[in-house]
């Protein structure tokens, strides 16, 4: 070939290469065709889920206009149910289309769910352009395969009590049943659970405890009589389905009775329970006295095992459990007879005995919720200062609110002070997001817990006034209408018994305790608990400013509007919280969360 005619050809070539893109007409050539770079799902995907959208993604942007459900479509393949045929029918799959500019992604959303078990092909077809009129080089075709339909596992009754056909069954049977899975609760009731004494329906009680159903007769069982029960179809478990069918079962009864608490002191669901109130439960036979423990007749606060002791008495009939100290005021108690008490037959109880009761109300008023505060040992508007001496904060945060952390003064950590943390931290308004605003919600707290105490009249408030040194007071709440001293002796709180009791002290200017005598025991001025008292419980609402003597032990939470001092060596079982101005510790103090 001559060199003219060489050179004319590879032209043509490099043309074909680099604009090489199929086109109805002549369009401007960008240089690029158009491909399919990825797909979901994959190409062969198996156990697709039914909620699937479908896409495809380019190596550049496309014209939206070309893709349309001639271009981009999607169908189901369903293998013939024909014997001896191996052909499959297909359909078209509607759905919507739409596409991503930013990702040169198309997306295709089925109209409905996609169908399980299926084989779903996918085309792109050479229709599909970019905005140079440049198409796809060929047809891009994939396919995946849905998941198989999960059928929902069927419950079924796994056990019964008494077994079918049992004989010489107990009286007062509670007759029971459970399952194979999670049932739903609800429908287990007195109509799918059933039953009868030939064609005579027994009255009684349907519960569901624990997955187990339980049928409590209300009167005794006939001796001699065989009963038949039912649990129905209408019995589901968690997700709807229900019993393949009923299940029928019988039993014939003797001529015994198996142990029972017939009776409880308190009752079930009874309020304003004593807190020195002795438990009680009465059986309908003689128990057995070893059977009777701490771990067998049980009390419980919540998740907390109340100690105690337990008795039967000498008829071996009552059982009692007298708790080792005063039980909680304003509390729910659960009291539990379990299955491992037994007659003097050695036949159990059939199921654990539950029942609740909620004791009285806590004496004094109710208490200021401190919320966010709470976290607070110290908490001051414009300064915290430790002037001198290991002063030591336990189990609390030191906060200035809106004050900067240059006001947060001889402390270790802050600026190399002798004043230590334990288990705290310090925060300050200009420390860095979100303290500013965790510190103005806490001060939102204060302002709020502050109101309500000074505005609580609930049981109607005590006069004080001048010095409440040498004095013992009940719970409740004492309104000073100017300052206030504990300074002539000990100013004792007596609970009297009730761990939850409250004061609230309504000062509204100063308050002050002096003290002046090296500890442990200095002249006066400390705040005594007595009684089961607690400082957390005690609240001091100081309308100016509160001062701390020197060398007083002190209890409570003071939320003081202006200051707060506390003097040398002072120690304080509680909170310093204020408002707007300082905080000063004087010199090597002490407070301790209460």
């Amino acid at each position: 070939m001559k060199p003219k005619k060489l050179l004319t050809a590879l032209a043509v070539l490099l043309i074909v290469i680099i604009a090489g893109c199929k086109k109805d007409t002549f369009v401007e050539v960008d240089g690029v065709c158009p491909e399919v770079i990825s797909v979901t799902p994959v190409d062969e995907a198996i156990n697709v889920p039914l909620s699937t959208t479908i896409t495809a993604t380019f190596n550049e942007d496309m014209n939206p206009a070309t893709i349309t459900p001639a271009t981009f479509s999607v169908q189901s393949s369903l293998k013939s149910a024909i014997k001896g045929t191996n052909k499959s029918t297909a359909s078209v799959v509607p759905g919507s289309l739409s596409f991503d500019n930013a990702t040169q992604t198309a997306t295709f959303v089925p109209t409905d769910p996609l169908i399980a078990d299926l084989t779903y092909t996918c085309k792109l077809t050479q229709g599909i352009r970019d905005f140079a009129g440049n198409a796809l080089q060929f047809d891009y075709v994939w396919s995946f395969s849905t998941g198989t339909v999960i059928i929902p596992e069927v419950p079924y009754v796994k056990c019964s009590d008494p077994d079918d056909g049992f004989t010489n069954v107990v009286l007062n049977k509670v007759v029971s049943s459970c399952f194979s899975m999670p049932m739903d609760g609800t429908t287990v009731n007195e109509t799918s659970f059933t039953l009868y004494n030939g064609l005579i329906q027994v009255d009684g009680a349907v519960t569901f405890v624990n997955e187990i159903a339980y049928f409590t007769p209300t009167n005794l069982l006939e001796s001699g009589v065989t009963y038949t029960a039912t649990l129905t179809s209408a019995v589901k478990n968690t997700e709807g389905t229900s019993l393949s069918e009923d299940f029928v079962w019988s039993f014939t009864t003797g001529s015994n009775l198996t142990p029972a608490v017939t009776s409880t002191n308190p009752n079930d669901a009874q309020t304003d329970v004593p807190i020195n109130q002795v438990i009680t439960a009465n059986f309908n036979m003689a128990m057995l006295n070893t059977s009777l423990t701490t771990s067998t007749f049980t009390l419980m606060l919540g998740t907390v095992l109340v100690d105690g002791l337990v008795e039967l008495n000498t008829a071996g009939t009552s059982a009692t459990f007298t708790p080792t100290a005063n039980l909680e005021t304003s509390s729910t108690y659960t009291a539990t007879i379990t299955t491992q008490v037994k007659s003097l037959g050695g036949v159990s109880v059939p199921i654990d005995y539950v029942w609740e009761f909620s004791t009285v109300a806590h004496a004094g008023p109710l208490a200021p919720d401190l919320l966010s505060v709470a976290r607070f040992g110290i908490i001051s508007g414009v300064g915290v200062t430790n002037a001198a001496g290991a002063s030591v904060i336990n189990n609390l945060d030191v906060g200035i609110y809106p004050g900067a952390r240059s006001s947060i003064v001889g402390f270790f950590a802050v600026d190399g002070g002798p004043g230590i943390i334990n288990n705290g931290d310090y925060y300050a308004a200009d420390d860095a997001a979100p303290t500013p605003a965790m510190l103005e919600q806490a001060k939102l707290d204060l302002v709020a817990a502050y109101l309500f105490a000074r505005d609580a009249t609930s049981p109607a408030p005590a006069t004080v006034a001048g010095d409440l040194g040498g004095t013992t007071l009940a719970p409740g709440i004492y309104k000073s209408t100017s300052t206030l001293l504990i300074q002539s002796g000990n100013l004792t709180l007596d609970a009297q018994g009730d761990v939850n009791a409250v004061w609230i002290f309504q000062i509204a200017s100063d308050f002050t305790t002096v003290g002046g005598s090296p500890m442990p025991s200095p002249a006066g001025g400390n705040v005594i608990l007595a009684g089961g008292a607690q400082a957390k419980n005690v609240y001091w609402q100081v309308g100016i400013s509160a001062v701390i003597g020197d060398y007083t032990s002190f209890k409570g939470n003071v939320l003081a509007l202006t200051s707060i001092t506390m003097n040398a060596y002072s120690v304080a079982e509680g909170r310093m919280l204020c408002q707007n101005g300082a905080i000063v510790l004087t010199s090597t103090n002490t407070i301790t969360k209460p």
